[in-house]
């Protein structure tokens, strides 16, 4: 690699107006954005727009670096360059990538089913033990499949030991818990989505390693979140690694702030306004209400949707999802067991989970949500079922834009068709063509992190989600991951 000097001048690809408080030393509001470098469409920098009004930034804007000391380094700021108009959109349109051809003739999904499903209480600052939660839904899906403790041979979390509210220990911790003793356990973050879990789970069945694999995903965010705001729980503190080297000194200490890059950039090529991620808002609220278990279930009208406080633009309150407390657990198991159930099993039709773009948050996909283009080329490739087989769709919703951005990488509608696809709510409601995110989703529901989608599709393939089942729902979609790396599953009613 050589090092080669650049001019300093660049053009906004994608930004957002921050209001949020995240980091002490930084304001709202502020402008974070990622411009692309004159000399190469492909170099960019997130970084922040400064001197001018936040109102005046926009996709196109022509910038220029100015450097500003923090400590030892230098910070690369940029500022509207007078002397240049305004450029065309940059960064490539979206395309839909070719995936790899199957590796083998025989799909390895053929070779499990998804037998039982369990959740624990869900609701806000619960404060309770996390791995009591794990241990609640870890045995009401052993219940739910007809199994007992000694039947579970493995077990497969995401993402292991974490901090910030987002594990119960790991399978350590539920193991020691429950006492199991599992021929295979699988943790990790770097898996394709949090249901990645799920994926390696049916790999290791399907390879005969295990018959029954318990997979769970906890999070206690929202007491975590009480805890160190009342000083009872303190944060760790350290120099910034890995990629918030390139995030934190911008103050872009958020995944909203990250997506709302993107979105502001999709607005910009496709057109559209914060209405249509409103509908998909408005949309899981109307659904959450048929949800006993959903943490919002008041009505939520799009005057309440646009009034509510900004977030990081185009998001607000009510474009971002619910932290929570709460576990979901599945049994994966190997399809010639599926007969000796109590419940009917859920059929894994295929994966998602190809990785054709870098890995990164800015370096890439500038379209939609970053890697949800490749696993949704990946999932079709692995069967003859196409979108308009599908009767269910339970897509991340970390935000509203990731819902979006998972229907057009899916193939429901064209690049830029989600508006008319959603029609003002009508397209995606539960009796519309493709119902969305029927328990709520986590904007609504709240967020479990991927795993209350698996529930909620398994839920409507088995005729099980009472007042918002969908009638004769015998396919269902499920995406997962608000970023990188992502995955898909499609899922289909045995028999």
């Amino acid at each position: 690699m050589t090092m080669t000097p650049v001019g300093g001048g660049a053009t906004v690809a994608g930004f957002t107006v921050n209001h949020q408080q995240w980091l002490p030393g930084f304001p709202p509001p502020y402008v974070i954005a990622i411009v692309v470098l004159d000399e190469d469409e492909g170099a960019r920098l997130t970084t922040n727009i400064v001197n001018c009004e936040p109102g005046d930034v926009h996709v196109g804007m022509r910038v220029r670096v100015l450097f500003e000391k923090a400590g030892e380094v230098h910070v690369p700021l940029f500022e509207p360059d007078p002397d240049r108009p305004g450029g065309p959109v940059p960064g490539p349109p979206a395309r839909r990538p070719v995936p790899r051809p199957m590796a083998a003739p025989r799909k390895f999904e053929d070779r499990v089913a998804l037998t039982g499903v369990g959740q624990s209480a869900v609701g806000r600052r619960l404060m309770v033990d996390p791995l009591a939660l794990t241990a609640d839904a870890c045995m009401n899906a052993i219940e739910d499949a007809g199994l007992t403790p000694d039947d579970i041979d493995g077990l497969a979390t995401y993402p292991g030991p974490a901090p910030g509210g987002m594990s119960e220990g790991g399978v350590m911790a539920l193991e020691e818990a429950l006492r199991l003793r599992p021929t295979w356990v699988n943790g990790g973050s770097e898996t394709p989505g949090q249901i990645g879990s799920i994926t390696s789970a049916m790999l290791a069945v399907a390879a005969g390693l295990c018959r029954h694999v318990l997979c769970f995903r906890t999070v206690w965010e929202s007491s975590h979140m009480a805890l160190v705001r009342s000083g009872r729980w303190h944060l760790p503190e350290g120099p910034a690694t890995g990629m918030m080297e390139w995030r934190l000194p911008f103050g872009a200490a958020s995944a909203a702030n990250w997506i709302a890059c993107q979105a502001s950039h999709y607005f910009h090529r496709y057109g559209g306004d914060r209405k249509m991620l409103g509908w998909i808002a408005v949309n899981t609220r109307r659904n959450a209400a048929l949800n006993p278990d959903a943490v919002y279930r008041d009505p939520l009208t799009m005057d309440d949707y646009l009034a509510a406080r900004m977030v990081s633009t185009p998001f607000g309150l009510y474009d971002c999802d619910v932290p929570v407390d709460g576990a979901v657990a599945v049994v994966v198991s190997a399809a010639e067991t599926a007969a000796d159930r109590p419940k009917p099993s859920v059929l894994v039709e295929a994966v998602g989970t190809q990785i054709t773009e870098r890995l990164s948050w800015d370096q890439d996909t500038l379209t939609h949500l970053p890697q949800s283009l490749g696993p949704s080329a990946h999932l079709w490739s692995r069967t003859s079922l196409r979108p308009r087989d599908v009767d269910v769709a339970e897509l991340y919703d970390g935000f509203s834009f990731n819902a979006l951005s998972w229907l057009e990488a899916l193939g429901f509608c064209e690049f830029g068709g989600a508006r008319d696809f959603i029609d003002e709510g009508r397209g995606i409601a539960l009796d519309g063509r493709l119902p969305l995110n029927t328990h709520g989703g986590q904007l609504s529901a709240g967020r479990t992190h991927g795993y209350g989608f698996v529930r909620e599709a398994m839920l409507q393939l088995r005729g099980e989600a009472g007042a918002r089942q969908v009638p004769d729902a015998r396919v269902a979609v499920v995406s997962a991951g608000g970023g990188v790396p992502s995955g898909a599953l499609l899922l289909r009613a045995d028999g």
